[in-house]
């Protein structure tokens, strides 16, 4: 009888627990009417078919978003989704339509429906503001859990700052960014470009929400895929765990100094807003405030680095610098992730192949996203004059460069190929050019306005 009893009790244990995780969930879709939902921006069709809301494309219409009309901030988020072939979808999430911002485009986050090669369904994109905040280029495990031409189901977890996804279960982002705290959720109806893709659709399903006794629901921390943040100079609990540490504070300059000089410049650069400005030296190379570099020299490393460059503008970030070459005139010697304006400045024209434009290993080897991941439509994702995130990985002699979350150069140190490079370039007069077992990470000033934040390096073993 005990025994009898203790299982009666766990039995009616477990299905209070169920009943009490299933009724926190809300419908977001009666499956009857609209009417908790409005319709922004598009002239798409939106319509009901069962359980189903059933987006509809239309030509000549920009895309089309069927927002909630009520604002959510913290929550859980399931829904499905299916999209007809060649057709682009996703879904908003504390998303705003405001007068003030653009004429009252829709913009926020966007939780992405990708059926295309690349596969980044789950990703985040920032619609109408800073474009992709976390590609699935770094989970291909991820990528791999999209159905194509099936339903497939897709969990938001939005608490705080922290944003993550799952893909059929998969887990697929894990964004850190403070930009917007609430706002709609809202599908979207992705315009067209060509005619004959009129009447495509797109459908979602089992759309429901929880926005109590989160703590209850939400999926366990893990490190299974990578973290990335957007947080202004500041790291995440997971970063500083993983060793991560900001190279500039945003605040002081400590920890740099002048490449040619024992202390930081007086002139030439300035801290605005928890931004590192470069002022206008009217184009000269290092004559204004002169190039800044880390005190400390590094050797394996993963550096993180947000810049926004103004119209025209030439810059870089070097490492592997010997700030003891070229004690005259000019930029300090070392390899060089280039950042310029390819659309307005001559250097884009100039080298080989493209080898000194944005995010190129400078005059050695151009960027070129479409190399390394073949299913990209554009060898860059740039973000003109707004910010970017370079990306450089250095283990032992193997290096990469990344712009914007995509990988654009990869090359090794040390071997023929690479003093076959050298010795075609400018560097050629500079013996053993970019061999240093160590060297300071350089910020260049270069005579034109250029921002710089969230600086952090990460050393590797």
């Amino acid at each position: 009888m005990i025994k009898k009893s203790i299982l009666t009790s766990l039995i009616l244990f477990t299905f209070v627990i169920s009943h009490f995780a299933q009724s926190d969930w809300e419908d977001l879709f009666n499956e009857k009417d609209l009417n908790n939902w409005q319709k922004l921006n598009g002239t798409a069709e939106f319509v009901i078919r069962g359980d189903e809301i059933v987006g509809i494309s239309a030509y000549g219409t920009p895309n089309t978003f069927l927002a909630t009309k009520k604002n959510y901030q913290d929550f859980i988020l399931e829904y499905e989704i299916k999209v007809d072939a060649e057709l682009n979808s996703g879904v908003q999430i504390r998303s705003n339509s405001i007068p003030e911002y653009r004429n009252g485009k829709v913009h926020g986050y966007q939780v992405e429906f990708d059926p295309s090669p690349r596969s980044w369904t789950a990703g985040i994109y920032d619609e109408q503001r800073r474009g992709w905040l976390y590609n699935l280029e770094c989970n291909p495990k991820a990528k791999a859990a999209f159905k194509k031409d099936e339903w497939n189901k897709i969990r938001v977890e939005a608490v705080g700052n922290n944003i993550r996804t799952w893909l059929n279960g998969v887990p697929a982002a894990d964004l850190i960014d403070d930009r917007t705290e609430s706002g709609f959720i809202a599908l979207q109806v992705h315009s067209i470009y060509n005619e004959d893709e009129t009447g495509r659709e797109v459908k979602f399903k089992n759309i429901r929400i929880i926005t109590e006794n989160l703590n209850y629901h939400l999926s366990p921390l893990t490190n299974e895929i990578p973290q990335i943040s957007y947080l202004k100079n500041d790291l995440t609990e997971r970063e500083i765990n993983e060793g991560w540490k900001l190279l500039w504070d945003g605040k002081t300059t400590t920890g740099w100094k002048g490449a040619k000089l024992d202390e930081f410049p007086t002139a030439g650069w300035s801290i605005e807003d928890g931004t590192l400005k470069v002022a206008d030296g009217g184009g000269l190379e290092s004559e204004n405030g002169g190039d800044i570099i880390t005190v400390k020299k590094y050797s394996n490393f993963e550096l993180s680095v947000d810049f926004k460059y103004t119209e025209g503008a030439n810059s870089g970030i070097k490492y592997f610098v010997d700030a003891g070459l070229n004690k005259g005139s000019g930029s300090s010697i070392g390899c060089e992730y280039q950042i310029l304006d390819d659309k307005k400045h001559k250097d884009a024209l100039m080298g080989t192949d493209g080898n000194r434009t944005l995010a190129s290993l400078y005059d050695l080897i151009p960027a070129d996203a479409s190399f390394y991941s073949p299913n990209e439509s554009t060898k860059k994702r740039v973000n003109n004059y707004e910010w970017n995130r370079a990306k450089i990985v250095v283990d032992g002699n193997k290096v990469e460069h990344y712009l914007n979350g995509i990988n654009v150069v990869q090359y090794e140190r040390s071997t023929q190929t690479w003093r076959a490079l050298v010795a075609r370039s400018k560097y050629n007069k500079w013996p053993n050019f970019g061999e240093l077992e160590s060297g300071n990470i350089l910020l260049q000033d270069h005579g034109f306005v250029v921002y710089f934040k969230n600086i952090k390096i990460k050393e590797l073993e």
